[in-house]
């Protein structure tokens, strides 16, 4: 619906509004009438028509107002709008995935882009985008603020690239999908650990860019992370909900053909030096997922793959997730060095992962009491009542063994 009435309003705050006042109307309008045999196509229609009612009062547009009228109400009413009148159909197919390469314009910035994308086009609320990117939630409002007046007031053109305009924003559109995985499968917040819906649809769009740029490696590393990271879906909760740890999963309700097309899917660019990200972290989830136990996993092993993957993506949570990792080839000790260094370092100061992990750390050298402390500022921190649920229960076993 965004996609459609963006086509004709041009302007992001207006097609917003449009398509939450068609929304409105269906409240009033099906309960007395009844839900349409279309219910998609009558709200596209009536939000793309309150956007050229819009246009309509603004002088300024009364020029363009013929062609708009003309593209926005040629459809039958009970039509959904047809792909081929975008020219940018042509190049991505997916209705979701075009907006997303129409909202990562390189007018904005790296983190703009990607903010207002999962805020506009995937529906993540500005408080979990802000958790995602490690900044406040009003840090996140204002810059979501910025990028849709940067948009308005340099009058970037709102409008689906068409073929050659895409690889330039490959990058951002990856990033923007990883992160929506992200959301599916561990929620910022939240009652569930996972949002399956979520998880879902960013497989799905993962993989369609995947089918769209084949020959480009990161797209195949992007679908094997998600493909072999999601396949753990149903052994990470038990039957009340509450989470499970990674050793103590049942690996037999491991997803097995995810994890088979995951390995053929990254194989091939792990070949090469200099293999992305993406590549990387599905290697790192592979070496879980191909082990036939915890205790066979080969921590050697992926402790490379995480220095491969600090030098492709220097990023302080990757640095964590190594130092765990350590823990397994050097010891509690070694690690627990790398945690405090990491915890000096202040970027992942609202991270409640660290000081969980810095917790499981002193309790396996037996500082129990720092490590209650630690595992409270966890607490603390975690937004996900799941993850809050297994903190919690954590810090009173620590509390009853003193």
């Amino acid at each position: 619906m965004l996609a459609a009435t963006l086509r004709t309003a041009h302007d992001l705050d207006l097609a917003e509004e449009c398509v939450q006042e068609a929304y409105a109307g269906a409240l009033l309008t099906w309960d007395r009438d009844g839900v349409p045999a279309r219910p998609g196509a009558w709200l596209t229609t009536v939000a793309r028509r309150k956007a050229v009612d819009a246009l309509r009062r603004e002088s300024r547009l009364r020029p363009r107002l013929p062609l708009l009228v003309e593209s926005a109400l040629g459809d039958d009413e009970g039509s959904a709008p047809e792909a081929s009148q975008d020219p940018g159909a042509a190049a991505v197919s997916d209705d979701r995935l075009r907006l997303i390469f129409m909202c990562c314009h390189p007018a904005l910035s790296d983190d703009a882009q990607v903010a207002l994308t999962l805020r506009l086009v995937c529906g993540v609320s500005a408080a979990d985008i802000a958790r995602l990117l490690f900044v406040s939630e009003p840090t996140m409002n204002a810059r979501l603020t910025r990028a849709k007046k940067k948009i308005s007031v340099a009058r970037i053109p709102v409008r689906i690239p068409d073929g050659a305009d895409l690889a330039p924003r490959l990058r951002t559109v990856l990033s923007v999908i990883y992160l929506l995985f992200t959301v599916g499968h561990t929620a910022p917040s939240g009652p569930s650990l996972v949002r399956a819906g979520v998880a879902d649809e960013a497989v799905r769009l993962s993989r369609l860019a995947h089918e769209r740029f084949p020959a480009e490696p990161e797209t195949a590393g992007l679908l094997a992370l998600c493909l072999a990271t999601d396949a753990r879906r149903d052994a990470r909760v038990d039957d009340s909900g509450q989470a499970v740890r990674l050793a103590d999963q049942d690996r037999a309700n491991w997803d097995r053909r995810a994890i088979e097309e995951a390995r053929r899917l990254v194989a091939p660019t792990l070949r090469d030096d200099d293999a992305g990200r993406y590549a990387l972290q599905a290697a790192i989830a592979l070496a879980h997922a191909e082990a036939p136990s915890f205790e066979d996993v080969d921590w050697e092993q992926i402790v490379r793959l995480y220095d491969r993957l600090l030098v492709a993506w220097p990023s302080p949570v990757v640095a964590l997730n190594r130092a765990v990792a350590v823990a397994k080839t050097r010891g509690p000790a070694a690690a627990l060095a790398e945690v405090e260094d990491l915890e000096r370092d202040g970027r992942l100061g609202a991270y409640h992962y660290l000081p969980a992990v810095k917790a499981h750390l002193l309790e396996q050298l037996g500082r129990s009491r720092e490590a209650e402390i630690a595992n409270r500022r966890a607490l603390e921190l975690a937004t996900n009542d799941v993850e809050r649920a297994f903190l919690a229960g954590h810090a009173t076993l620590r509390s009853d063994d003193d």
